[in-house]
């Protein structure tokens, strides 16, 4: 998203155009590099093509690339963006410029730190505040240098930037190494240390399908609710001293995942107003798109298809005016 990064397979397979606005389509939806905005941009480009006879290509990019792209007009949906993550791109596109429009109807998910149950259980960890105990640390100590290994997101994340700024904020950053990589790399890390019995411990959040593979053997850790009084974070964009001057000792705030759509939209393809403004999913179901594209590896246009020929009377509730 989170932001989210799963470029491999799943998104290779599909029809994305890389670098460059897609040719010869009417409209373009922007994929970002995680799962499950690609299978909901594979959901969209089914249902626009099926029901408006339009053709549809799709465009990868990361976050201030497909906002830049509907700010011109030359992609018309991204449809997931993750708030409050991308939150300075929100506030300066829909907010500010007004080039982009917010769909109304948001999947509500969480962000957060996890840890694989049986360490957790074992060594009695259940906070946040257990990661600045050494001796916590030191059971997540992968790489051997005496400080723990935790998994924080993916280089170029928004949310990797703000779970920088929390390990400052709790003080775990002093005990811990903040590792990033390929969010598919981190995973199957998770998946082989629950089946080796060895430790994991990293960032996590919800759509996703980490919850539905690993449900029984991962754990929250529990933090401070969300206080926005304290929530003070900057991105780099914003402040070449954005971590330190910022911080966030508190949960994250709710999470919302947006469909977002070029405010051009409404002069070139006015019939596509009714979808794009009454599109709705929930995290179960945009948890399953992810689990089915990664887990079950099924080919995104296929599972499209399928989707939405099974779904048709959701689609024609995003339809109707």
């Amino acid at each position: 998203m989170n932001i989210r990064n799963i470029i491999g397979g799943a998104i290779l397979a599909s029809t994305v155009v890389l670098g460059s606005p897609a040719r010869a389509a009417d409209i373009v939806i922007g994929v970002g590099p995680w799962a499950t905005i690609n299978a909901t941009a594979h959901v969209l480009q089914q249902v626009i093509e099926q029901y408006f006879g339009l053709t549809v290509a799709l465009q990868y990019g990361n976050n201030p690339t497909l906002f830049a792209g509907m700010d011109r007009g030359t992609i018309q949906i991204d449809p997931e963006v993750w708030l409050p993550d991308q939150g300075n791109l929100q506030h300066l596109y829909v907010d500010k410029k007004k080039t982009v429009v917010m769909d109304k109807h948001a999947v509500i998910g969480f962000q957060g730190i996890c840890v694989d149950k049986a360490h957790a259980e074992k060594y009695h960890i259940s906070t946040v505040f257990d990661l600045t105990n050494p001796k916590i640390a030191t059971v997540f100590d992968v790489s051997g240098n005496g400080r723990g290994d935790m998994w924080i997101g993916v280089p170029g994340w928004e949310s990797t930037n703000i779970e920088r700024i929390r390990a400052k904020s709790y003080g775990y950053d002093q005990t811990m190494n903040l590792n990033q990589s390929d969010e598919t790399v981190a995973y199957a890390a998770l998946g082989n240390a629950i089946r080796t019995g060895k430790p994991w411990l990293g960032f996590c959040d919800s759509p996703h399908y980490i919850f539905a593979e690993f449900k029984n053997d991962i754990v929250v850790l529990k933090e401070p609710p969300y206080d926005e009084s304290k929530w003070h974070v900057k991105q780099p964009s914003e402040d070449p001293s954005w971590l330190q001057d910022s911080s966030a000792p508190t949960a994250w705030p709710p999470v919302h995942l947006n469909l977002d759509y070029s405010k051009s939209l409404e002069k070139t393809h006015p019939e596509l107003l009714p979808l794009v403004r009454n599109f709705a999913l929930n995290t179960d179901v945009v948890s399953g798109f992810a689990y089915a594209l990664v887990v079950q590896k099924q080919d995104p246009t296929a599972f499209a298809k399928d989707w939405v020929t099974k779904n048709k009377h959701l689609v024609m509730n995003w339809l109707s005016k």
